[in-house]
C-alpha cells in the first residue's frame, strides 16, 4: 500500500491543481468573476514579492530594477 508522501510525491502537481481549481471556482460562485481573478492576482504578486525577499534580493533591488536611475 503506498504511503501519504509517495502519494503526494507522485501526484501532487494534481491535487494541488484541483483543490486551487475547488477554491477559485468557489470564489466565483461567491465573488463573481472580477473578485475571483483580483484576488489571484494579488496572491501572485504577493508570492512573488515573498519569493524575492526569501532570496534576498531585497525591495531595493526591484525598485532599482523598475526605476533605474537615469
Amino acid at each position: 500500500m503506498e504511503t501519504l508522501y509517495e502519494f503526494f510525491t507522485r501526484h501532487g502537481g494534481k491535487v494541488l491543481g484541483s483543490l486551487l481549481g475547488l477554491f477559485f471556482g468557489w470564489l466565483v460562485l461567491t465573488r463573481g468573476l472580477l473578485a475571483a481573478v483580483f484576488l489571484f492576482v494579488c496572491l501572485g504578486l504577493g508570492y512573488w514579492l515573498g519569493k524575492r525577499l526569501d532570496d534576498e534580493q531585497g525591495l531595493g533591488a526591484l525598485w532599482r530594477q523598475l526605476f533605474p536611475p537615469r
